[in-house]
């Protein structure tokens, strides 16, 4: 009896989602709207928003800099000439 009635509710429900979804009425389809950044009196682009630079280093999908590439990691502590630690500065005397 409990799994007629699974099966009952489960039918139920694909029919009811199928018949939900109207493909006569499809949404009409947005034009790709282009984000036109600022511009100066002159025509050339103002550098003083973020979508007028050019990005300083390559970035992940998301936005987020990819610390694989040498410019997107963090500067390292100073190191003598040997390669060891310099003591003399903070970040070194963790």
């Amino acid at each position: 009896m409990r799994k007629l009635l699974f099966a009952v509710i489960a039918l139920l429900g694909l029919t009811l989602s199928v018949n939900a979804q109207d493909k006569s009425k499809k949404a009409a389809a947005k034009p790709a709207t282009e984000t036109k950044a600022p511009l100066k009196k002159d025509g050339t682009p103002d550098k003083r928003y973020k979508e007028n630079q050019a990005p300083k280093a390559p970035l992940k999908k998301d936005g987020t800099p990819d610390k694989r590439y040498k410019e997107n990691k963090a500067p390292k502590a100073p190191v003598k000439k040997d390669g060891t630690p310099d003591k003399r500065y903070k970040e070194n005397k963790k």
